[in-house]
């Protein structure tokens, strides 16, 4: 049996060094939180295999490639994928305790129903691994821990954007923005510069800031809107209840038939599902969803070297997916 071609091997080798990145670097977020919890009445559960996986850390992957894409040494493409992981949990138990519910991103012995002291734990715990990730790298490179405390206010500041939008939806919307308006003046912070707060430490280590850097940068706003408009195809009924701002329901406001936006109206107060909606008009979800796509694929297709642009509809159709819009196949 024949192996495969020059090029796909070399291919295979890439993958394979971003594996053992992002694994290197999971694993230096887990070995320091398990310090730092050695002693105390929470105990943390060592991770299982899975955990570690390209599949269950796929965006923590794009933002370990954006670093690559970028040309930034491994060692901190390893430190920057840890800070990522602290990231994670820090969003992901501010989302749990908003929507009164639980992502895990921190195992411990604590018990499955105390989801709201879980996700307070997950975020000092990830603040204080975040630290201590900072100031080992500055020890260990020789720079003033200054630049540890620099890095720590940046990343809360690029998160603060995002969070800042979220609480201003806290008490409801008095108006339906324009699609375009939803675009630039909330998706832009909810998510988009979300993704891109994934380059606000390593703004701070790296002497310089490339063309090649800003263009990933700009790569992962656009892979971030894809996400969110995909997060509103699904929500669309719940945002419109909970009132929201939603890209989709802009659209049906402003530029759709009439009829459609009473329907969801109507939806909306009967508790439904948005599918019940998408089936009375079943037009409208490709039509959203080819828009979420452009933004995903475009933003994909610039983050990705050519030798592997080929993975820009797969990677884009994984996503879908999982945030739970599968596309037909074709």
């Amino acid at each position: 049996m024949t192996g495969p071609p020059p090029a796909m091997e070399g291919q295979l080798e890439e993958i394979s060094a971003l594996e053992f990145e992002l694994r290197a670097g999971l694993e230096g977020f887990w070995e320091v939180a398990a310090v730092i919890l050695q002693e105390g009445v929470v105990r943390l559960v060592p991770p299982e295999a899975a955990t570690f996986s390209l599949k269950h850390n796929f965006f923590t992957t794009l933002f370990l490639y954006s670093y690559y894409r970028a040309g930034i040494p491994v060692e901190r493409r390893i430190l920057y994928t840890s800070v990522n992981q602290c990231l994670r949990g820090m969003v992901t138990g501010c989302d749990n305790l908003l929507d009164d519910e639980y992502k895990t991103t921190l195992e411990t012995n604590l018990p499955p129903q105390a989801h709201r002291f879980r996700s307070v734990l997950d975020i000092m715990v990830a603040d204080r691994v975040l630290f201590a990730l900072l100031t080992r790298h500055c020890r260990q490179n020789g720079l003033d821990v200054e630049r540890a405390i620099q890095a720590g206010a940046v990343s809360l500041r690029a998160l603060a954007r995002s969070g800042a939008q979220e609480a201003s939806e806290e008490g409801g919307i008095g108006e339906r923005l324009t699609p375009d308006q939803i675009l630039d003046q909330v998706h832009r912070y909810k998510t988009a510069m979300l993704f891109q707060s994934t380059w606000a430490v390593p703004s701070v280590f790296e002497d310089e800031i490339t063309p090649a850097a800003r263009s990933v940068q700009q790569a992962l706003y656009a892979i971030g809107i894809g996400c969110q408009i995909l997060d509103d195809i699904v929500d669309l009924v719940a945002d419109l209840r909970d009132r929201r701002h939603n890209y989709v329901a802009s659209v049906l406001v402003h530029q759709a038939d009439a009829g459609a936006w009473l329907r969801l109206n109507e939806l909306a107060v009967e508790n439904a599902g948005a599918d019940r909606l998408y089936a009375e008009f079943p037009e409208f979800r490709p039509r959203m969803t080819a828009v979420a796509l452009g933004y995903l694929e475009g933003g994909l297709r610039s983050l990705f070297f050519d030798r592997h642009r080929h993975l820009v509809r797969p990677a884009a159709a994984f996503i879908a997916e999982r945030i739970g819009v599968p596309l037909s196949p074709g």
